[in-house]
């Protein structure tokens, strides 16, 4: 990118972001949960036109905006931001707490929502500035299977006209406020939804000779699961299989009839994330018979992992650096947490960034999906600026 033009989209950031952190206000005051994003949606809607972006409305509630530059038909780069919340009830005290009893923003969504309104401000701003076409995608459903992204896809979002690459950025509490991070290759995984009934003869606790004690069943199942990895997955390769709930009986002297079982499992392999399918099912099918119960299981096939085009974003990288300092971009560690952004990367080149909200010195730094996540909205400048960086310059 010229150096002017960057300065431009530097300076209009800087500008503009009093008014966004009000737009995130706005948003965190009003978090709506994953494909009820209707009121989320309608504002998304009100800003564009606003802004005179033309959009069209896919998946019920996601909102897909154009804003074309010079030579329209040159190159498309698509940016991204969810905009659902969390079943979580707020505990910070701030004048713009959740106003919604057990919804939150504690995933930072409304920061995404906001730096990409942001930076659809600055490029319709600069559209005599730049070549090509900007597709706005305002996601729902990041938090809930199958993912906003799936929806989107198969409603033709990576067409009329198709991305030649995608970018998303994502909050970050545990990087400082002025900081970006990229990562290439694999950055998060798979994560798919394991559930699991256990049917079995019950009785009374004090004749367990009667029963077959589904309790007793489930807690074998559950240790004998964690052979699957640890005895049939390469240990370089990431995974990881936890229970996560477990429910059965409601008093003392009674030996339940039912027990029901969740958990996840996680993955960084498509070939191993499938044979593993095979091994839970196979495992605990014949464990649960051999004991004397019957068992129905369901996984829940869900997202893919995260891939990141490493040309893409080794580019996107030095554009950051360029923009921030070589010192404010790090690499992205890698982790076990998972993104419906996936399914866009396994589609077109795609780049999912870490933006530094944490400030250790202002006691921000409590991770997401806790009620206490929040950020230095100094970020919302930096985010905003930089998704508009990746809008106008076409990267490879």
């Amino acid at each position: 990118m010229s150096e002017p033009l960057q300065k431009q989209i530097k300076n209009l950031a800087k500008q503009y972001a009093p008014e966004f952190i009000e737009v995130r206000h706005y948003l965190h005051a009003h978090p709506e949960l994953s494909y009820k994003e209707f009121e989320t949606s309608a504002y998304i809607q009100q800003q564009l036109t606003a802004l005179n972006i033309p959009f069209e409305v896919k998946a019920t509630t996601g909102v897909i905006g154009l804003i074309k530059g010079k030579n329209p038909d040159k190159r498309t780069v698509a940016l991204r931001g969810d905009m659902d919340a969390l079943p979580i009830t707020e505990q910070n005290d701030v004048p713009y707490k959740s106003t919604r009893p057990g919804i939150m923003h504690a995933c930072g969504h409304d920061v995404h929502t906001t730096c990409l309104l942001g930076a659809a401000k600055i490029l319709n701003i600069l559209k005599d500035e730049w070549e090509g076409t900007v597709k706005l995608i305002f996601q729902p459903g990041e938090e809930k299977n199958p993912g906003g992204a799936s929806l989107l896809i198969k409603e033709g979002v990576l067409e009329n006209p198709a991305p030649q690459n995608i970018f998303a950025l994502h909050v970050h509490p545990g990087l400082e406020v002025g900081k970006l991070s990229f990562r290439g290759g694999m950055v998060m995984a798979s994560a798919d939804e394991i559930y699991i009934t256990i049917r079995a003869k019950g009785g009374h606790a004090a004749a367990p000779q009667n029963t077959a004690d589904a309790i007793l069943i489930a807690s074998h199942l559950i240790i004998s699961l964690q052979q699957i990895i640890s005895r049939n997955n390469d240990p370089f390769n990431p995974s990881v299989l936890s229970i996560t709930s477990f429910q059965g009986g409601h008093t003392t002297n009674v030996i339940p009839s039912e027990v029901k079982l969740m958990g996840t499992f996680r993955a960084m392999n498509e070939t191993w994330r499938f044979k593993a399918h095979e091994l839970i099912t196979k495992m605990a099918t014949e464990l649960v018979h051999s004991m004397g119960a019957e068992i129905e299981l369901k996984i829940d096939v869900g997202y893919p992992f995260v891939l990141n085009n490493e040309v893409l974003n080794a580019a996107a990288r030095k554009k950051g650096q360029a923009y921030l300092g070589a010192d404010n971009v790090e690499e992205t560690e890698l982790r076990m947490g998972a993104e419906d952004f996936a399914y866009y990367s396994h589609q077109v080149p795609g780049c999912f960034f870490r933006l530094g909200v944490g400030n250790k010195t202002k006691g921000i730094s409590i991770g997401v999906h806790t009620p206490t996540f929040n950020i230095d909205e100094g970020a919302i400048e930096i985010g905003m600026g930089m998704m508009a960086v990746f809008g106008a310059e076409p990267l490879p």
